[in-house]
């Protein structure tokens, strides 16, 4: 597995839409339908990379306990299935139901999201506003594969807390790393 940085960008740009189909519910979602009233985290994940394997679980309890406080959760799959069939739609759903994922899991096979997200690794996350203006771009906590660090997810609570209950987003915003996009060969 290479490691791999979220790509630094400037905080402030406006959440790029999207239309993809969920893998579990088989339904389109756009950004509207997965915004969430005080914020909204667009993530993206894949089936099999160790660095979201480490953290579905927690994923899926915080995604929970903060859409019942108005953040809403949006996972993206945008791997090349055909090279890394273990990100394949039906395996979507299977690893979504298997962690008890309550939020969306979208499949973007063409990877435009992914471009237009400017997203490098799995986890990428993306966190706005309730404006839809990205005010996180950063890891969701210290635990990575073989460094005995257990998820806890406490960089995206902390986002997540000051969206809720309207204060100032930590400043501290360390990048995610983890295995690269699967890009499709061009």
């Amino acid at each position: 597995m290479a490691l791999t940085p979220t790509t630094e960008i400037p905080l402030g740009f406006n959440a790029p839409d999207f239309n993809l189909e969920d893998a579990i519910t088989g339904k389109m979602m756009s950004l509207a339908d997965c915004k969430g009233a005080k914020g909204t985290a667009v993530i993206f994940i894949c089936n099999h990379c160790p660095y979201v394997v480490l953290i579905k679980d927690k994923l899926a309890e915080i995604a929970l306990d903060f859409w019942q406080k108005g953040i809403k959760v949006v996972a993206i799959n945008s791997n090349d299935v055909e090279r890394y069939p273990d990100d394949r739609p039906e395996l979507m759903k299977e690893d979504a139901l298997e962690h008890s994922y309550t939020f969306p899991y979208l499949f973007d096979e063409t990877q435009e999201v992914a471009k237009a997200y400017n997203a490098a690794c799995t986890p990428d996350i993306n966190v706005f506003d309730a404006d839809l203006q990205c005010v996180y771009r950063g890891q969701f906590c210290d635990a990575r594969p073989g460094n005995d660090i257990e998820p806890t997810g406490k960089d995206l609570i902390a986002v997540f807390d000051a969206l809720v209950n309207r204060t100032q987003i930590p400043r501290d915003q360390k990048i995610s790393t983890g295995c690269s996009i699967k890009w499709k060969p061009n």
